[in-house]
């Protein structure tokens, strides 16, 4: 159901003509609940609609709203309670009015808003206050503080009924039939739901004043008694009335409350209590047909339980007593005192039945009322489920429509969602395949957009020409067709049209030659094209061969920069550089051979260089972290000499086929010598040992870590405890930037610990780990010189930020031990990346971990000089009062304070060489590193 055939169902319910609501009306608007979940349309509807100048509108307006709540969806009373306090305005001013549908449209818009407070209050009561008594006892928690205010609650609900209910009867001129006139049902039809509220509503208020009285003294709820009693006499003397008229007649069955009200004070009374049922019969049959039934039952009962003492008497004393009872003449031996006896004993023996057939027939009497109400009972719960079905088929209904919706907009979203998987896939692909080409080509694109556009020029022309030479075509088939359609005219008219196709011809001749010039002005233009395409390629190329030699230049620089980092992993990185630098040097040797063999193409070429360029820097770069040699340095600078010139042949076109690289080849594989003979020898550590001696490393490894971490966390901790101001700034800033640094190392730790477990179980087969670790013995031994130095930088930085936090250290220290755990960190991914599979998830992992310690450490780096630039700042001299000798003092004085510092510089640098060469000896004597093989 869409939400247009919901607002007209709702404008024909809500008119001015005062008559009832239609119930198809009414129920296509509930149904339009169910469908929609809530009460949007409704209010859209209703909003357009003047209420507030039409009491007819307004009435039947709460005669709507009313059976929405009840039987409409659940969030209908959602939705409404936006307009609660414009449903109050609207009553207040409609209470006005003391005549005609005023008073009426001011109590029903009360009782609606009563209502809507009630369910708010109480959202365990359904719309249509259908409750079970389980139901009732959870809606009061088994509380008597909830059920006692609960009946004040329902009180209330209910005095808003029966004012309704009385103000509808009194509005009523009763001498007259007003129940069968179209008015006079506009104003009874509300009264249906409140009959049915009202059943409830009663029956929930003697259930709960029962429990109330088995909980409370009988005083505190002498107020709840009185208010019930005077609401039962109101709602019984209303059901009597209602019950009299014929419009009620033929809609439902209103129940008769009993004589007398409930006697609360006596708990056995609860028994005797039968709830009011409203009964809306499915046929016409008169509501009085099964109650005359049933006296009639009743009736022959009677009769026959009187004829019960009768038969009984019979059987016990036997039929001669009954023809002739005091015939005591037979009866021999029988004294007349005896007689006496025996008739006084037969008087108390019918006394008695007498009694027993007054107990059977009021006990008869209460079994037929209790089955009579148990009859009415079932009747309303049998329609009550009608009821429910009808719903539940028509919600069903919409639910399968809604289901085939959902499952093909479903079906639409995934086969979108495949195919937008498959096109980000493909741009993803070609975005990275074309990055390179759109940067390097973006000037030949540029030449061709401008060769294209002189293209165009041509095309438009050769495009007029082909128009004319089509227009002379067609013009000469013309001239042939009535060539020989005027055959048989005149001789003069022949020469005459000769003529014109001579003319013509001519015309065909020239056009022929314009169109040849152009074909030959197009090849021009492609030959042109081409020119520029080499020249460009040329140019590209001359580029990338600039590029190649500015990156081995700055190679090159690094080998006359210092030394900041050990060379402690560097060999085994270097001799496989330098085996992918020599291969790709051959790569490149044959490319430009092919080049220069055919020259139409440089495409093939370029790759190669930029492969080449980068792999010889890397091999310098390489060689100038490993300067433990100098014949290994001189030997890198030969082979970024020999690639330099090798690129300058290649740049000059006079000494292109002359290039040769095998002096590079030659000198890269006197590298990887050198590089090989620079490999210290392994520890002198038993192969079975190696085993239980990485786990220990390991082990010790994540303890340091993790001390490090409280360690500093301690002192963090005692520096907010006793430092403040810029001194609490300065540490807070230091120490958390070295516990986000110590929580990075041990993710570093525990994902190199996972690695190495992997690695053991993927390589190790059969063969238990120590075996594992003796068999690659040179590996073992670099993954336990790894873990050794992180444990040991971490230790390091630890006591440097014990000694800055206390003003006794240097900043500078920080920033050395950063540097060295970075160094460390890389040292341990590499040990771990020989043995680990390529597509290793726990390899990931690791290099994840790793570039968040390098950025912890960067940030350690950038906090301890942000620092010791706000130390400075702060400690700025203060020049201001100082003489001009007195600055000439101080300027002569600070110049030789440079020129020491400078000059112990300089040594401390030579030192830090002369120490990293020992400690590279050393290092692979006492710890030991993979061979090639590895």
């Amino acid at each position: 159901m869409d939400s247009g055939k919901m607002a007209v169902s709702i404008n024909k319910a809500i008119n001015t003509q005062e008559a009832a609501v239609k119930e198809k009306h009414a129920r296509t608007c509930i149904l339009g609940t169910h469908h929609e979940k809530g009460a949007q349309t409704f209010w859209v509807a209703v909003n357009r609609l003047p209420l507030s100048s039409n009491a007819v509108l307004c009435w039947k307006f709460c005669h709507v709203f009313h059976k929405l709540l009840r039987d409409g969806h659940p969030n209908v009373l959602k939705d409404s309670l936006r307009y609660k306090n414009e449903l109050m305005d609207m009553s207040r001013m409609w209470g006005h009015l003391s005549d005609g549908y005023g008073q009426l449209c001011s109590i029903y818009l009360k009782l609606l808003n009563t209502k809507m407070d009630f369910h708010t209050k109480n959202p365990r009561f359904p719309g249509n206050l259908q409750m079970t008594d389980r139901q009732l006892d959870e809606a009061g928690e088994n509380d008597v503080n909830n059920f006692f205010q609960l009946t004040v609650e329902i009180f209330d609900y209910m005095e808003w009924e029966l004012n309704l209910f009385h103000t509808v009867f009194k509005s009523l001129d009763m001498s007259r039939s007003v129940s069968v006139t179209a008015a006079g049902q506009c104003r009874l039809s509300p009264l249906i739901q409140v009959i049915l509220d009202c059943s409830h509503l009663y029956d929930y208020t003697v259930k709960l004043l029962f429990k109330l009285h088995s909980c409370l003294p009988t005083d505190t709820l002498q107020g709840h008694r009185d208010r019930f009693m005077e609401q039962f006499q109101k709602l019984k003397d209303l059901f009597y009335r209602s019950s009299n008229l014929q419009y009620f007649k033929r809609l439902l069955q209103i129940p008769q409350l009993p004589e007398n009200p409930p006697n609360f004070l006596r708990a056995s009374a609860l028994s005797e209590h039968i709830s009011p049922v409203v009964l809306i019969p499915s046929g016409n049959s008169p509501p009085d047909s099964e109650t005359l039934v049933e006296t009639d039952d009743l009736v022959g009962m009677d009769s026959s339980h009187q004829s019960l003492p009768e038969n009984k008497f019979d059987d016990i004393f036997g039929s001669s007593f009954s023809n002739d009872p005091f015939n005591f003449s037979n009866q021999n031996g029988m004294s007349r005192d005896d007689k006496d006896r025996i008739i006084e004993q037969l008087y108390k023996e019918i006394a008695i039945l007498r009694d027993e057939l007054g107990n059977f027939k009021a006990e008869s009497h209460r079994l037929v009322i209790n089955l009579k109400g148990r009859i009415q009972e079932l009747e309303a719960e049998l329609a009550e489920q009608k009821h429910l079905r009808e719903q539940a088929v028509d919600e069903n209904e919409f639910l399968r429509t809604e289901l085939e919706e959902l499952k093909r907009r479903r079906q639409d979203t995934e086969k979108a969602q495949k195919s937008l998987t498959e096109i980000e896939r493909k741009s993803v692909a070609n975005e990275q395949r074309y990055t390179k080409l759109k940067e390097k080509y973006a000037e030949l694109v540029q030449s061709h957009a401008d060769l294209l556009r002189k293209n165009a020029e041509v095309t438009k022309q050769m495009t007029l020409a082909r128009e004319a030479l089509g227009d002379v075509e067609h013009s000469k088939k013309e001239l042939e067709d009535s060539y020989q359609r005027v055959n048989e005219h005149t001789q003069r008219k022949a020469q005459e049209q000769i003529q014109q196709m001579d003319d013509l011809q001519g015309a065909l001749e020239c056009s022929k030659q314009e169109v040849q010039l152009l074909k030959s002005n197009i090849n021009t233009f492609k030959q042109e094209s081409q020119t520029q395409q080499k020249e460009l390629e040329e140019s590209v190329l001359q580029r990338l061969l600039q590029e190649a030699e500015n990156i081995i230049q700055d190679a090159l620089h690094q080998l006359d920069e210092p030394l900041y980092t050990n060379g402690s992993v560097s060999t085994d990185f270097l001799i496989s550089r330098t085996a992918a630098a020599v291969e790709s040097t051959e790569k490149l040797d044959e490319t430009w051979k092919r080049h220069m063999s055919d020259t139409s193409d440089v495409s093939f070429v370029l790759p190669n260089l930029v492969q080449f360029a980068h792999r010889i820097g890397d091999v310098i770069m390489q060689g100038a972290q490993t300067r433990t040699s100098d014949k290994l340095s001189d030997s890198c600078r030969t082979c970024g000499t020999e690639a330099l010139n090798y690129l300058s042949s290649l740049r000059d076109k006079e000494m292109q086929s002359g290039a040769d690289c095998s002096q590079i080849t030659a000198t890269l594989k006197h590298i990887a010598d050198f590089a090989q003979e620079l490999r210290p020898p392994a520890l002198d550590i038993k192969e079975e040992e190696l085993g239980d001696l990485v786990e220990k490393e390991m082990a010790a490894t994540a303890t340091a870590v993790e001390a490090a971490a409280s360690r500093i966390e301690e002192m963090l901790n005692k520096s907010r405890t006793d430092d403040t101001g810029l001194q609490l700034q300065v540490n807070e800033q230091i120490l958390g930037s070295c516990t986000d640094l110590m929580q990075g190392i041990q993710a570093l730790i525990m994902a190199s610990k996972d690695l190495q477990k992997e690695i053991v179980e993927s390589g190790g087969g059969t063969a238990s780990p120590k075996e594992f670790y003796a068999r690659n013995s040179r590996w073992t031994e670099g993954l336990i010189s790894a873990s050794k130095a992180v444990g040991w930088g971490a230790t390091v930085m630890m006591d440097a930020a014990d000694l800055v936090v206390q003003g006794q250290g240097k900043f500078e220290d920080l920033i050395v031990c950063s540097h060295e755990i970075a160094a460390s960190t890389a040292q341990l991914v590499a040990a771990s990346k020989v043995k680990a599979e390529k597509n290793s998830a726990n390899l990931t992992r690791l290099q994840q971990a790793s570039k968040v310690v390098n950025h912890n450490a960067a940030g350690v780096v950038a906090s301890t000089k942000s620092v010791k630039s706000q130390i400075e700042e702060k400690d700025t001299m203060d020049f201001s009062s100082m003489t001009l000798t007195q600055i000439k003092r101080q300027e002569m004085d600070s110049q030789v304070r440079v020129l020491e510092l400078e000059s112990q510089l300089q040594k401390e640098r030579e030192k830090l060489g002369e120490l990293r060469k020992k400690h590279y000896d050393l290092a692979g004597v006492s710890e030991g590193w993979g061979d090639a093989a590895e």
